[in-house]
Order: structure tokens, then sequence, then C-alpha cells
């Protein structure tokens, strides 16, 4: 083959398509990732949930990542909603489940900036800094264009170019879209007291407060709420936001600093109708967009990478190549109920928040009540939560998966 022809092209460059040009590579597919690979620091980090760092463990990054992010050892939810069905605080512990921690919470920018240097030390892996502005299936084959250059062709072509998917775009695959009168503020924060590995949700009336641990005596800060609040937040000098962050969490972790970038991110949502199409799936935000709570979107994005390789390896196993059709209907099929699964349970949780209603302060009430007094399905949702039970990717049950 020529340098211009690989088994599989992936477009995006970020965490989720640097995950995937890495697994496919991995498993000895001739592989290009085509994406520009500057990340730059906007005060974001995500929680890596267990199964993730399965994933990042079998694509041997795992070492290089886990000095620079913090265990989530306890996860704590407080109602402040001021509702009159208000539950007492519960704490889940990753302990319960048999887990050192439920993941591990680091900025965005540097898990990327990990990974590039990985994929870039890859033999079957070849980088190309360009941005894909087309794409065209045939019979025997998919062509991506670039911006510069020629073309790319391929067996199967990976959008993982975000929730303003280009690929996406040009196979006219539907989406709906929601957004949320909300916005959040995020900040990496310094604060006087040990989070002792702990995150702390605040459910808020107007969405969910979060601190989740990192390094030190550091935090990084998701704080929903109205958008025009959110817009007054963050016009505040760093001094006055990190007064407001201590007021809001309670002195919690007393005094608080500004330690890192900020950013204002609006609320929305995205959903697609189907995965993929002829020689080409979508993965991570190309496929489905959530609002920041909860720790599922980036975690979503890592299981689609992980159940396409799982489709791509299975149908090569039964002869087939990996854009083929068998092995995109293994993907659909795989990843329908996941992900309708987390979409509803986000914009659910998010909705009652907003709703201001008894009954639905007092069904979110009893539900974290009952969550703290029965432990077996206490421990059952912890699981759920952190990674399915059924259906996992191969690469997210055991580090040492083929």
């Amino acid at each position: 083959m020529s340098d211009r022809t690989h088994d599989i092209i992936v477009v995006g460059a970020g965490a989720a398509g640097l995950c995937a040009a890495l697994a496919f590579a991995r498993d000895g597919y001739r592989t290009a990732l085509v994406g520009s690979l500057d990340a730059r620091r906007d005060g974001r980090t995500v929680a890596l949930l267990n199964g993730s760092i399965l994933l990042l463990e079998a694509l041997g990054v795992w070492p290089d990542v886990m000095p620079e992010a913090a265990p989530l050892e306890t996860m704590r939810i407080i109602d402040d909603t001021g509702s009159l069905f208000r539950p007492p605080p519960v704490a889940f512990r990753a302990v319960e489940i048999g887990l050192d921690a439920f993941g591990w919470n680091i900025e965005n920018v540097t898990l990327v900036e990990k990974l590039a240097a990985a994929a870039g030390r890859h033999e079957n892996l070849t980088l190309i800094p360009h941005q894909a502005v087309g794409f065209t299936a045939a019979p025997d084959g998919a062509t991506v264009t670039l911006s510069g250059g020629g073309p790319l062709t391929g067996s199967l072509v990976v959008a993982a170019d975000g929730r303003n998917s280009k690929l996406r775009q040009a196979v006219g695959i539907e989406t709906k879209t929601w957004s949320y009168p909300q916005s959040a503020v995020t900040a990496l924060l310094a604060h006087e007291r040990d989070h002792r590995d702990a995150s702390t949700e605040f459910h808020t009336r107007y969405g969910p407060f979060t601190l989740v641990p990192l390094p030190g005596r550091r935090s990084s800060l998701v704080w929903v709420t109205e958008t025009e609040e959110a817009k007054r937040l963050a016009a505040l000098d760093d001094e006055s936001l990190a007064l407001a962050i201590e007021r809001q969490a309670q002195s919690m972790l007393g005094a608080m600093r500004i330690d890192g970038p900020r950013g204002l991110v609006p609320m929305s949502g995205l959903s697609v109708t189907r995965y993929g199409t002829t020689r080409l799936a979508l993965v991570g935000e190309a496929a489905h967009v959530f609002p920041p709570i909860g720790a599922q979107g980036l975690n979503l994005g890592l299981r689609d990478v992980a159940a396409l390789r799982d489709a791509v390896v299975d149908a090569g196993d039964d002869g087939h190549e990996p854009g083929s059709d068998d092995a995109l209907g293994r993907y659909q099929r795989g990843r329908d109920f996941d992900v309708r699964l987390r979409t509803t349970a986000v914009d659910s949780l998010n909705r009652t928040l907003l709703a201001g209603l008894l009954p639905t302060d007092f069904l979110r009430g009893a539900g974290l009540l009952t969550l703290s007094s029965i432990g077996p399905l206490r421990r059952a949702v912890m699981r759920e939560g952190v990674l399915p039970r059924f259906g996992a990717p191969r690469l997210m049950q055991d580090a040492s998966a083929a």
C-alpha cells in the first residue's frame, strides 16, 4: 500500500480520536490520524471512570497519564435545592465495589498531550496535521479529502471530529439537538483544605455545582447555573469569583484561589439517528453531546471507541474488512442502548433540578435516600455508573485483553 492508503482513517485529534487511532494501531491496522494536535488550556477537566482507565492501560498510556491525575475515591451528593423533600448528603465510596477509585480526574489538555505523544511514537500510526474537508464512500473503500495535500483512501473512516462534525454532515446523518437555559462556569482552583480524593456535587435549583479533585490541594469546578448568572460569574475578577465559589461550596475546602484558566460553556445536547453509514462510523461528540453532568461525556465516547474496535476485530475474525457492513452493523447494535440510556439519565436529572415541582423533588429525594439506605442497590448503581455491567467492550473489561 502507498502512504496515502490505510486500513483505517481517524478524523479528529481530540481524546476520542487519539484513543481510536491508538486502539486500531495496537491491533495491527495501518492507521492514519487526521487533525491538529494543538490542544489549548481552557480550565476544563475530565473524570476518567474505571472503564476508561482500563482502556488507557490497554493502550499503554496510563503510566504516563496517572501522575498528572487525582483519584476519585469518594463521590458526595448534597441536595442544596431548598426543597421540602431535601434528603441528607449521600456518599458513595469506591471501596464498596472493590475499586481503589471510581476514576481519575485530569485536565483535558494534559490528557490530549499524553495521548498525542503516544501516537507520535507508534509505528502503525501516521499523523496527518491537516483538516478533513470531504468524504466519499464506494463499494471498495472510502476517500477523505484534506485541506492540504492529496486525498487519503481506506477501508473505514472514523469520524471523531466533534459536535459540528463535517463528516457527519457530509453523509447526511440526521441529528436532534436541544439546549438548556443554563451555562457552566469551569475553572481550576487551589484551596486551603485537603479534598481527601473526594468529589462533591451540590444539586442546586439551577443545576449541579461540582468540585472534583486534582493533584495536591487543587480541584476543578463545573458550576452549572442560569445563563445570565453564569455570564455574570464569568465576568468577575479572580478574587471575586473565588469568593463566590467558596460561599457556594459552603466553605467545605476553605479559602479558594483561581489557579488556571476558566471557561463558560453553554449547556446543550445532541443525538444522532444512527452511529454510522457506508464506510463511516461516528464516535465521541460526533455521535452524542451531553451537558457536563455525571462524568458521562468523554467516558461514553471512549466506550464508542472500544466498542468499534471490538466490532472491527470480530468482523475481521469472520473474514470481513474494517469498513464492511458487518462491522458497522455490529457497532450500531452495540452502542444504541448504552447511548440512549445515558442521554436519558443525564437529561432527566438536569430537568428535575430545573423543574422546581414538589413531585419531582420528592422522587429525586426519595431516590437518593433509597440509595443511601439499601447497600446492594447502592453498589449496583455505582457499578453501572462506572461501567455498564452487560456489553462492556473487551478493552474496558480487562487491561490485558487481546
